[in-house]
């Protein structure tokens, strides 16, 4: 067989491979891309209908909704509940949309007693609480191995400056829907403060001051650090927010089934808020 048959057939399995993957191939370097999480559906479908220019795309059966928000270029996914679901979520979407940044909200568990239901917190940072060891003395936590530099990843891992500051910017701009609780009618409070990540549902005030204790948590929930520390590892600007829908004690699942759609519309507001300030000059501090 000449050369040139053998490079027309090596042609032609290079062009039929690269069609065989074609439906999840990376999208192509441009207007950078922000990556919007969520892990309950309501929250998504919220983000999802504030699209334009809206296209869905499914790789390795998730479902990614892409197009415009604020005049910005999104791509929204539903990550589902728990740590493992959220980390396979956000790896996708990092290897086929390339990210800048990426911004994970939703519902969370209160821990924080300044907190009260509906309330805000803007996660500064986010930990993995049951990652670690448990001696017989009791537990301490510890960050795993990062595979990529060999390095133990941190306890706390910090959120995105930049995010940060859009947050608190925004938290200002938003009107936020008031809800009827327990004292009445209130407007969401917003705070920075620390989010803490594991795989299971917290409705037990011990495990709340424990929780309190040991990392001066102000929230709980179960995808937050799992988002984190993928996009550290992956050097991709990351923040997580997330609304009080219950105070995870005894009363948590039935706060978190009266509360639950107030807090996914106000978390959804605020990140909506976000998006549009992604553009804006950043704050100039006071000398």
């Amino acid at each position: 067989m000449g050369q040139s048959k053998v490079g027309m057939i090596i042609g032609i399995a290079v062009v039929l491979l690269c069609g065989s993957h074609s439906a999840v191939r990376p999208v192509k370097k441009g207007e950078p891309t922000t990556a919007l999480l969520g892990a309950f559906a309501k929250e998504i479908i919220l983000l999802q209908n504030e699209l334009t220019e809206r296209q869905e795309r499914r790789i390795e059966g998730m479902k990614f909704v892409s197009g415009k928000l604020s005049g910005r270029k999104v791509v929204v996914a539903w990550t589902g509940v728990g740590k493992v679901n959220a980390a396979m979520t956000t790896t996708l979407l990092i290897e086929h949309y390339r990210p800048q940044k990426v911004i994970f909200t939703g519902i969370a568990g209160g821990l924080n007693p300044e907190l009260s239901l509906g309330d805000i917190v803007i996660g500064e940072k986010a930990a993995h609480h049951d990652m670690g060891t448990y001696w017989p003395e009791g537990f301490t936590a510890k960050g795993v191995r990062n595979p990529f530099t060999g390095w133990e990843n941190p306890i706390f891992f910090e959120a995105d400056e930049r995010l940060l500051e859009l947050a608190e910017r925004a938290a200002g701009q938003v009107k936020f829907k008031t809800l009827k609780t327990r004292s009445g009618v209130k407007t969401p409070k917003v705070i920075k403060g620390t989010i803490v990540t594991g795989d299971v549902f917290v409705a037990s005030e011990d495990k709340c001051a424990e929780l309190r204790k040991s990392f001066k948590a102000d929230a709980v929930e179960m995808e937050g650090a799992a988002v984190a520390q993928i996009c550290f590892q992956q050097k991709v600007g990351c923040l997580v927010i997330r609304s009080i829908s219950d105070k995870a004690d005894e009363k948590a699942r039935e706060d978190m089934g009266m509360f639950h759609e107030i807090a996914a519309i106000n978390s959804s507001a605020l990140v909506v808020e976000i998006v549009g300030l992604l553009d804006s000059a950043p704050a100039v501090e006071k000398k």
